[in-house]
């Protein structure tokens, strides 16, 4: 899985061929092949194995700030966000999301509602922690959080390199988080 993810993260999902993943995972292609049937099989299960990860570890980044009112938890989540964006996992979701075979466009389809889910959920936690309650129905906000996430991720997947690019997402993050907590009562 790591061997795919990285291959996609630097050359995309239609270049990827299972010999180069097989190489450098350093095992046979016939061995993947065992495992995952055929391409399309692999990109399906990589899309389960990284949206499950993603949804886990977000979850993991509040619950040490669930038992009291707590300022902290957004740098929690921007700690989380920061990793996840240092990781690609979302940007090779996001590349995935466009493959064309039918498996990996219904793991594709389930990996969005679970990260919709989870994102409802990291604001209906945000919020309870900072004692606030939204004013907009968090299904809603977790769909602008999903959405906004994704296009921090391909900002920053374009902007490797640039001049001034690390303090950008940050600054993108705390304006847009403020905007979201305006939104409470």
């Amino acid at each position: 899985m790591d061997a795919a993810t990285r291959r996609i993260a630097s050359a995309g999902a239609a270049a990827l061929s299972l010999s180069e993943i097989a190489r450098d995972a350093g095992v046979s292609k016939a061995l993947i092949l065992y495992h995952f049937v055929d391409k399309e099989t692999l990109l399906a299960r990589l899309i389960e194995h990284l949206a499950n990860g993603l949804v886990v570890r977000e979850h993991e980044a509040l619950v040490p700030y669930e038992k009291e009112h707590n300022p902290l938890a957004v740098d929690a989540l921007w700690a989380w966000l920061e990793r996840e964006l240092d990781r690609g996992d979302i940007r090779v979701l996001l590349e995935l999301h466009s493959y064309r075979g039918a498996a990996v466009q219904s793991a594709a389809r389930v990996a969005a509602g679970r990260r919709h889910a989870a994102a409802r959920d990291t604001v209906e936690r945000l919020f309870r922690i900072l004692e606030l309650r939204p004013r907009i129905e968090p299904s809603l906000l977790g769909t602008v959080l999903v959405a906004f996430i994704d296009g921090l991720a391909i900002a920053t997947g374009l902007s490797l390199g640039s001049e001034g690019a690390a303090a950008a997402p940050r600054v993108a993050f705390d304006v847009f988080w403020l905007a979201m907590l305006s939104l409470a009562e």
